[in-house]
């Protein structure tokens, strides 16, 4: 008997000290022996806790709140209900309180270390300013080899393009392929070109409409190819004049989808428009310009063009129409640069076996890496949607997977989001994988988790999708109602018709308006507010606005909406002071960021919005936009639905005995990821039988 309870005490994550005797008061989510009769108490808190779980896996956190402080209030101090409590408050976003639970429940022996690790990242996750690790040393995460245990994979990789499903394009320049190839170092696809092949690629971009663009190096051209890499048509062809090129090297576009290719042969930059047509090339020798020598990597910022240059050993800046402006790094501060890409507020410079960070308005210089004495020869160094860098090795026949040192030192941080075992034995089980900043991990397969029920490993574990992968999103539009606002009206509308038109009628849309009381105004298909009015709205103007309850509100229903899910505010971008009356800026954004929900601003006046909502923009994964943007608001939505999300969906069948569905049912899950891991443990109930 002794060891059966203790066996249960451990499965069930109740740690704390128990007695063996008649007088035992049981963990509310413990199995009570058969020969044991529940007091008064127990089965009171067990019928709470029961509730409050249940309440918690469909995203009633205020429901699941008020059962947890009812079972807690008879089993004061028990371990899970504690534990649980602080889940429940975490997902509504009152993480101060969720911290307190949990450091309750810690103090008393309980949860051991991955209760103590998920207390030091939330705690950590609190402090929002992160500028210490923006220029921190990149690690290696992991590796994919050319020669994998003697087998072929690819040979001379020389560029990489990150996809947003976490799997990216790898062009290889002696083995004249472009290979897909998973976060796992799986190569999903082999595309080798045309009917006459490759010729010698060597690198590769995405245009605004989703189309490749690679170079071909000895082919003196660019293979413009379809999103699935199928062959469309060549642009350019080997020549000296407008048009034509000489060993291409590296591409970038501007906003206008323009297209810039560094032209190595004829020592140039030359530029094309979006369907390929020849305008102009620049680089040759000017008045205060030596003319470019050996052009390699190249990088479009705003109106910039910055261009490296081997021969020199340094960085040029040019406008778009070419005219010189500045040399951004000295000469021979570099030894030779390849590929440019931007990461953050900073331009990843790969320099033989180095790659560098140059600041773009000082020009200074910060080392990320160093691939040591080794042969090396380090071409392109690019960020991925998981925020690690992709890098290509061309010598070591090698592409690395490098992050910071401290996320590797973190690892992952595991969340079971939803249980639902309606279907009981078969459970569908919502996982969601972050790194230690809330940055998504997007692009795991099977392979990556490893589940467990009670201390045993599961089998027959089926992976359902990623919501990464989900090409809809459900939108709320918060449509500020303060007097100063009126004055926007026309803008207002503009904002809501382009949005709802955007959505092509895909997801659910919501209007609420956010007055000195939120009230819901709209919610169904989008194609049904392309004739929107600001007259339609119930809500009266008011010179108090309470965005806290309207932010909250929205959120309430977005919870849950579809996985892609998106709050976007329209406003002139002033707010009163009882704006956040309710809920502090900390709690709204926690919530936000918690149930993984974007928060984007609509600005419809000229003048930067009110610090209040800046908070919001730059601690949520969102953007802010000016209503009359050149061009237009359609693109909100679709980098709504580009946003990374790190949650997935498996299922599995259960072993456990239910006892009716009165068991609580433990549940552990382990991620994997190259040379990083991360585990969450929780636990459900079966349908009351």
């Amino acid at each position: 008997m002794i060891k059966r309870l203790a066996s249960v005490c451990f499965c069930l994550f109740a740690l704390s000290s128990f007695g063996f005797s008649q007088e035992t008061t049981y963990s509310a989510g413990m199995e009570v022996p058969a020969d044991r009769i529940r007091t008064s108490d127990e089965g009171f808190a067990a019928q709470n806790f029961r509730l409050g779980v249940q309440a918690y896996y469909k995203g009633s956190y205020n429901e699941a709140i008020v059962q947890f402080e009812k079972a807690l209030s008879n089993l004061p101090n028990d371990n899970l209900i504690l534990e649980w409590l602080g889940n429940a408050y975490y997902k509504a976003g009152m993480e101060g309180t969720a911290l307190s639970y949990w450091n309750t429940a810690a103090e008393n022996g309980y949860g051991g270390l991955l209760l103590q690790n998920r207390i030091e990242i939330v705690r950590e996750r609190r402090v929002t300013d992160d500028s210490a690790s923006k220029l921190m040393k990149l690690s290696e995460a992991g590796s994919f080899s050319g020669d994998y245990n003697g087998n072929f994979v690819f040979s001379g990789p020389v560029s990489v393009l990150p996809n947003i499903d976490g799997t990216f394009w790898a062009v290889t320049y002696n083995s004249n392929e472009l290979l897909l190839i998973n976060l796992n170092g799986t190569v999903i696809d082999r595309i080798t070109g045309p009917l006459n092949g490759f010729d010698r690629p060597l690198d590769i971009v995405r245009l605004s409409d989703d189309n490749l663009l690679v170079s071909e190096s000895a082919g003196d051209r660019l293979a413009l190819l379809n999103p699935k890499g199928g062959f469309i048509k060549y642009i350019g062809s080997k020549g000296r004049g407008l048009g034509n090129m000489v060993g291409p090297q590296y591409i970038a576009t501007d906003a206008f989808d323009r297209i810039y290719v560094t032209d190595y042969g004829n020592r140039r930059v030359d530029v094309f428009d979006k369907d390929g047509s020849p305008l102009y090339f620049f680089g040759g020798k000017q008045s205060d310009f030596p003319g470019l020598k050996g052009p390699t990597g190249i990088i479009v910022i705003n109106d910039s063009v910055l261009v490296a240059d081997e021969d020199a050993g340094c960085i040029y800046e040019f406008d778009r129409a070419g005219n010189y402006i500045r040399q951004v790094v000295e000469k021979g501060s570099l030894k030779k640069p390849e590929a440019l890409k931007k990461w953050q507020n900073s331009i990843i410079v790969c320099d033989r076996n180095r790659i560098l960070s140059v600041d773009y308005d000082t020009g200074s210089i910060y080392e990320y890496a160093n691939t040591g004495n080794a042969p090396s020869r380090i071409t392109s160094a690019v960020p991925d949607i998981n925020n690690n860098v992709l890098v290509t090795d061309f010598t070591a026949n090698e592409i690395y997977v490098m992050s910071k040192m401290q996320e590797l030192v973190g690892g992952l941080f595991v969340q079971i989001e939803q249980v639902d075992a309606s279907k009981f034995p078969n459970v569908t089980v919502e996982v969601k994988v972050e790194n230690r900043h809330r940055q998504p991990v997007v692009g795991l397969q099977e392979q990556n988790f490893y589940f467990m029920e009670k201390m045993r490993p599961m089998s027959g574990v089926r992976f359902i999708g990623s919501a990464a992968n989900n090409t809809y999103a459900d939108i709320t539009l918060i449509i500020d109602r303060s007097r100063a606002s009126l004055a926007y009206r026309d803008e207002i509308e503009t904002a809501v018709k382009e949005i709802a038109d955007s959505m092509e009628g895909k997801g659910t849309l919501r209007v609420v308006s956010a007055g000195s009381i939120p009230v819901n105004e709209y919610v169904g298909n989008p194609a049904l507010l392309g004739n929107f009015s600001m007259d339609a709205l119930k809500n009266p103007v008011s010179d108090e606005v309470a965005a806290d309850l309207a932010l909250r509100l929205a959120a309430n229903d977005l919870v849950n909406g579809a996985k892609k899910r998106s709050i976007i505010y329209i406003s002139e971008g002033n707010s009163s002071y009882t704006a956040f009356d309710k809920y502090n800026l900390s709690e709204i954004t926690s919530y936000l960021n918690n149930n993984s929900i974007d928060f984007s601003f609509i600005q419809v006046a000229q003048n930067a919005p009110d610090t209040s909502y800046s908070y919001l923009i730059d601690n949520t994964f969102g953007e802010l936009y000016y209503v009359f943007r050149p061009e237009g608001l359609r693109g909100i939505y679709r980098d709504i639905v580009k946003l990374p999300l790190g949650v997935y969906q498996l299922s599995f069948t259960s072993a456990l005995p239910t006892n009716f569905g009165e068991n609580f049912l433990p549940l552990e899950v382990e991620v994997y990821l190259l040379n990083r891991s991360g585990r969450a443990e929780t636990g459900y109930f079966a349908p009351l039988q």
